[in-house]
């Protein structure tokens, strides 16, 4: 291990594919996941009946036969959630209220009715079932250009009108983005416990965050936020966003046990997460650019209807806006016109599923620089490179108000086109061409945006709701690092993953902080909102960990380590600035015999505080709060920040269609990050492959449906299609490192990218392959076959 001053960060394991130390347990059947944690004997078990309707008034309920039977202890109905809960507190206002049970309506399938606790799941299964419930089914709404409309808002940056009046070209794609959904291996899990003497709840949840939504519940339940203990486990089994709809599930079970007067746990089966968890909202675009002669975009208007399905439920219409402060994605476009609709349907509420907002975002504007390529009769990589922002500006800043931190795009481009072989591909396309067979090329070059600013949300409410509202703004990121009695460090973090490895890598960086082996540090990667440290922006979204929460805990670490540098200076009578931290020693750097066990230092301030320099200033614990400096609340002109930092992702594909069946065969896919300093190259190399596997599955499989009458016709595996590990090919991954200035590390997000880029990519391969201008997506067998029936 290199040696470094008290001052410095030590290479250490930085970055090495250092094996996962979650992985042991987990591969033996040692996790600790929600359904695994002990319970109370008293713990009563919970089923929910649901709607069968997307639209009706519910004109009686009668749960007097599932009272009778035996071990029921309670049914919670809608009069209980009247008189016990608030609706959800919502980001617009909207006319439907969201309550955590349907009142008088419901308003989609799946929403909830009742809530049956009983001694066993089975018998709650069964008295669920014998809850009689009258409806009058009503009208529903489906298609988004007839949803209701909440929120319209248009927005202007630079000239657009004069670059349309003068451009020789209007080029323009119209897209309709499908939902669907994050589907975790593990589905959400609540236990809720009340105390009547505290008037308190206490609720332990696979919640994933954002702790935004910790007020949104307490605010629900009607009790302070202190009164409202979340707890979460160990383990996840997953989200990709999925749990963070579970927020509307707590009062929920809080509730029921409260009623019951017992313990309330909750498992959801498959089917109520598919039908009821959350959705990725559908999209409808309408994408036009001003386009010169030789495919210089000179400005862009977008037109976005939002499906929010039936409620707009929080922090919606998130997914809208995140990406609202680079519209222009990786491009150099200076003019921007942008009109934003958000509207209800008689669907799922949706949420934030992997990705959220990119994956709509760049479908659209990566066809829509395809389709000025054929139309102009150019190279679609010509006219992506044409367009790029070009090396040597960053930071720039866009002009809806992002601030690219860094990067250099264009050699992003040239890099991936040489490494991962693109003259080769093309010549295999040229080849099979020759043979009549069906195979296309295909780009995609995004911005991935990671840290979310907490106030993007509120570009959807106008300058002077926001003056009322107050400013929203900043990104805090927590992590505690303490030594224990005998020299051990632990570490803290207020991260929720579900899966990624982010205790191995915390325990890298603070590993190398202190000079020790990272198999040495404790990390604890769960949150108690009673004990622990957090903030509203606590949770695990929007790639916010490598930036935010590691970047916490290696400034908590370097805190605590310059106090200990000041305690062991001492006591070998040297400036701190001239000890190092290696091996499991501080020592002197220019003579290492003159030194002492770190795990002696460690523990001092809990044996003898008397005798350290300086008592006030014992090593014990060090926690930070960390806000990237960058992040501000949305300005008089709607421009806005909307994340910390901003990684590159250059993909390119070849695939080929079989012209008898449809089936799309990826022949090969290369995709380029630049995500920062990279911690742990297996970590991030896995995070890019599930990315894919994702995008992947957006791209070929996934759609969540309903008919014309808006019964939902996706509730299983047999009719929501999933890519299975056989159908996902092995891409090419490449990375270059461009370490950003804003955050501690360097480091970016990298984990939803190619959930962005790679929908796109491979729609543009097919359209490549096809010669055909509209696509929809999924791009299943049956589609595509019949296309190809058109002679195409």
């Amino acid at each position: 291990m290199k040696k470094g001053a008290a001052g410095t960060t030590p290479k250490g394991s930085l970055g090495e594919p250092l094996e996962r130390f979650e992985d042991l347990p987990l591969l033996a059947g040692r996790g600790r996941y929600a359904d695994d944690l002990p319970v109370s004997r008293r713990t009563l078990h919970a089923a929910v009946l649901r709607s069968p309707h997307a639209h009706a008034e519910i004109l009686s309920l009668d749960a007097t036969a599932a009272l009778a039977l035996p071990g029921v202890a309670c049914v919670v109905t809608g009069e209980n959630a009247r008189a016990w809960t608030h609706p959800f507190t919502a980001v617009l206002p909207t006319p439907a209220e969201h309550w955590c049970l349907a009142l008088d309506r419901v308003r989609h399938v799946g929403e909830p009715v009742a809530l049956v606790a009983a001694a066993d799941r089975y018998l709650a299964e069964d008295a669920a079932a014998a809850i009689a419930v009258e409806y009058r089914p009503l009208p529903p709404i489906v298609k988004p250009r007839q949803g209701i409309v909440v929120s319209d808002r248009s927005f202007r940056y630079g000239d657009p009108e004069s670059a349309f009046a003068e451009a020789r070209h209007r080029i323009s794609v119209e897209v309709n983005y499908p939902r669907n959904a994050g589907c975790p291996i593990e589905c959400c899990v609540v236990i809720a416990e009340y105390d009547p003497g505290e008037g308190a709840y206490e609720v332990t949840a696979n919640f994933q965050g954002p702790m935004s939504l910790h007020p949104v519940m307490a605010l629900a339940l009607g009790v302070p936020a202190n009164k409202l203990r979340l707890k979460t486990p160990p383990n996840s089994g997953g989200s990709f966003g999925a749990k963070h709809a579970l927020f509307s599930a707590v009062p929920l079970a809080a509730i029921a046990a409260k009623k019951a007067g017992a313990p309330v746990k909750w498992v959801e089966d498959r089917l109520e997460h598919l039908s009821a968890a959350t959705a990725a909202p559908g999209r409808v675009s309408r994408l036009e650019a001003a386009v010169g002669e030789d495919g210089e975009v000179l400005a862009l208007a977008w037109d976005q209807i939002e499906d929010c399905g039936a409620y707009l439920r929080a922090p919606a219409p998130a997914t809208l806006y995140r990406m609202h402060g680079n519209m222009s994605g990786a491009y150099r476009v200076e003019n921007l016109a942008i009109r934003n609709r958000v509207v209800l349907t008689n669907k799922t509420p949706s949420g934030l599923v992997r990705g959220f907002g990119g994956p709509q975002v760049y479908f659209a504007l990566e066809r829509l620089m395809q389709r000025i390529a054929v139309e102009l009769h150019l190279d679609p990589l010509a006219v992506i490179k044409k367009n790029l922002v070009p090396s040597g500006v960053f930071p720039y800043r866009c002009p809806a108000g992002a601030l690219l931190d860094s990067g250099d795009y264009p050699a992003a481009v040239e890099r991936a086109a040489a490494a991962g072989g693109l003259a080769e591909l093309l010549a295999r396309r040229d080849e099979a061409r020759c043979e009549r067979r069906l195979y296309g090329v295909g780009f995609a070059a995004i911005v991935e945006p990671s840290i979310s600013n907490m106030g993007y949300v509120t570009t959807a409410s106008s300058p002077d709701e926001r003056r009322r509202g107050g400013p929203k703004s900043g990104a805090l990121a927590a992590a505690t690092v303490f030594f224990d009695p005998l020299g051990g460090v632990n570490v803290a973090i207020d991260s929720l993953p579900q899966g990624q490895g982010h205790r191995t890598a915390v325990a890298q960086i603070v590993g190398d902080v202190f000079g020790l082996a990272p198999g040495a540090i404790a990390v604890a990667a769960e949150l108690d909102t009673a004990k622990d440290a957090w903030s509203i922006a606590a949770g695990n979204y929007s790639s916010r960990f490598a930036g935010a929460a590691a970047g916490a805990a290696y400034l908590a670490a370097m805190r605590l380590r310059d106090k200990l540098a000041r305690i062991a200076a001492a006591a070998l009578n040297l400036p701190p600035g001239e000890l190092a931290f290696a091996g499991g020693r501080i020592f002197a750097a220019g003579n290492p015999d003159n030194g002492v066990s770190f795990a002696r230092m460690a523990g001092a301030s809990h044996w003898s505080p008397e005798t350290l320099p300086n008592p006030a200033a014992a090593a014990l614990r060090e926690t930070v709060f960390w806000s990237p400096p960058t992040l501000a609340a949305p300005n008089e002109a709607d421009e806005v920040n909307a994340a910390a930092a901003y990684g590159f992702v250059f993909d390119f594909c070849g695939v080929e269609i079989d012209r008898g069946t449809g089936h799309v065969r990826i022949d090969k896919y290369v995709t380029m990050h630049d995500a920062g300093r990279i911690l742990n190259r297996a970590l991030f190399e896995g995070q890019v492959q599930g990315g894919f596997a994702q995008g992947l599955g957006a791209a070929l499989y996934e759609s969540l449906d309903y008919d014309e009458g808006g019964a939902f016709l996706s509730g299983s595996f047999a009719d929501y299609a999933l890519p299975t590990a056989y159908d996902v090919p092995e891409p090419v991954m490449l990375h270059m490192e461009s370490p950003s200035a804003v955050t501690p590390l360097g480091a970016k997000g990298v984990a939803e990218g190619n959930a962005m880029s790679t929908p796109v990519c491979i729609a543009n391969a097919v359209a490549d392959a096809l010669g055909v201008a509209d696509l929809e997506l999924p791009l299943t067998p049956a589609k595509l076959a019949a296309l190809i029936g058109r002679d195409v």
